[in-house]
């Protein structure tokens, strides 16, 4: 029989490493909290149709990389390959975007059929967050803010921000030419994928990761010379809050981002410690997608966060152990079994935050000690007979070499609040 394991590049998160994940997810969404941001869940499967239409048919990410099946009806499915298409969908469905504004986040996992490395899994998990209905730099500025201040509380320094603009579509469709006779010029030095890209979106191949390909795309004619006069004043006004507010950024004029429904803003939080897959966050405005759906128009801005990535540069050091009980209760016969099962019940009513691991399966309390020990609790709560008839528990402090105690029923929550850190 074939040995049963996990689909290549889908990962089990295993117990010693989601305090870790949960450190990451209640640090971010305690500061979307303080930006008044609401949750929206989403999904994991949509109509392949609307990523198609939403990301674009030339992009790799729908060409290449989706996980897309028929249903018993016949319906083309896809996994989430990113949230922000079902984020549309799922505000113009159920109303949320008409002359509204909305502040949205969402977490969870996302699918993409790519090669597995470093930094790079088919089922990675991201943070994604959405503003509609705001058309200025604001929100802009509000974004990229936001996340220099996650950076901030997970004590983050070696990311660094890079912004772009892109314009309007009037803009990038004159600036579209300028890249086909660029490249078209210089056709003997594409890869296959640039070909492709050449003739169905050319700004793509500036987003190539061919490192045989730099040189020619570093040479290529930049955007910033073809932009709207609106784009340049947007853009302009942005920098202008990122200098008040001491944002450290590089303009990358090659700047493009992987799907084809942003424009103007772009930007990306980059790592060199990662290796080749050093965006940890990236993101851009979407004017245009609400539309493009059929709903009215709707300004639009959002970023992502891959939580692989950033757990790869967090500093965990001072990571509190909140997954060990803080008390093990150990049963000797079944009385006190039955007994037992009721103390902890007890205690859990009036110490909610006390995490209290009782013994299941029986055993000697030699074996039980032994589990107690290996459960890296501080205490232990012993009830056998004698106990029982006293109604009284023994208490023996696991971590020192303080003496075992005997106390009442009765006692036991004050003593406990006064003994642990709950």
């Amino acid at each position: 029989m074939a040995r049963i394991q996990a689909i290549r590049g889908m990962h089990d998160i295993l117990m010693h490493d989601t305090p870790r994940w949960q450190f990451l997810e209640q640090s971010i969404t305690a500061v979307l909290k303080q930006y008044a941001y609401q949750e929206i869940r989403i999904p994991i499967v949509e109509k392949t149709a609307l990523f198609k239409r939403s990301i674009g048919d030339n992009t790799d990410v729908v060409s290449k990389e989706m996980y897309s099946f028929d249903d018993r009806s016949e319906t083309s499915l896809t996994l989430r390959p990113e949230g922000t298409a079902g984020c549309v969908r799922a505000g113009i469905e159920h109303g949320l975007l008409h002359n509204k504004i909305q502040r949205l986040w969402y977490i969870g996992p996302m699918f993409r059929r790519e090669r597995p490395q470093k930094g790079r899994h088919r089922q990675f998990h991201q943070i994604g967050v959405e503003a509609f209905g705001c058309p200025g730099p604001d929100i802009d500025a509000e974004h990229i803010l936001m996340c220099a201040r996650f950076w901030k509380i997970l004590n983050l320094d070696a990311i660094r921000l890079e912004i772009n603009s892109l314009g309007n579509s009037e803009a990038r469709a004159k600036y579209r030419k300028i890249l086909v006779d660029y490249f078209s010029s210089h056709s003997d030095q594409l890869d296959d994928d640039s070909r492709v890209r050449l003739t169905q979106n050319p700004l793509r191949i500036l987003d190539s990761k061919n490192p045989e390909m730099q040189p020619l795309v570093n040479a290529s004619p930049t955007l910033d010379q073809y932009l709207d006069s609106e784009s340049v004043d947007h853009f302009a006004r942005l920098k202008t809050v990122l200098d008040s507010a001491g944002i450290k950024y590089k303009v990358n004029p090659r700047l493009v981002r992987g799907l084809d429904y942003y424009g103007r803003t772009v930007f990306e939080w980059i790592s060199d410690q990662l290796g080749t897959q050093g965006t940890v966050c990236a993101g851009g405005r979407y004017d245009g997608l609400v539309e493009h759906h059929g709903a009215s128009s709707t300004p639009a801005i959002g970023f992502a966060i891959g939580l692989e990535r950033l757990l790869a540069l967090a500093d965990f050091k001072g990571l509190p152990d909140n997954q060990s009980p803080h008390v093990y209760l150990l049963m000797a016969g079944e009385s006190a079994a039955r007994r037992g099962i009721l103390l902890a019940e007890q205690l859990r009513d009036q110490l909610p935050t006390l995490r209290i691991l009782s013994n299941c399966g029986g055993g000697s309390l030699k074996r039980q000690f032994k589990k107690a020990d290996q459960s890296g609790a501080q205490l232990a709560l012993i009830l056998g007979e004698d106990e029982l008839t006293k109604n009284q528990v023994a208490i023996k402090f696991l971590r020192s070499d303080a003496a075992q105690i005997t106390i009442k029923w009765t006692e036991i929550s004050n003593f406990l609040s006064a003994h642990l850190s709950i």
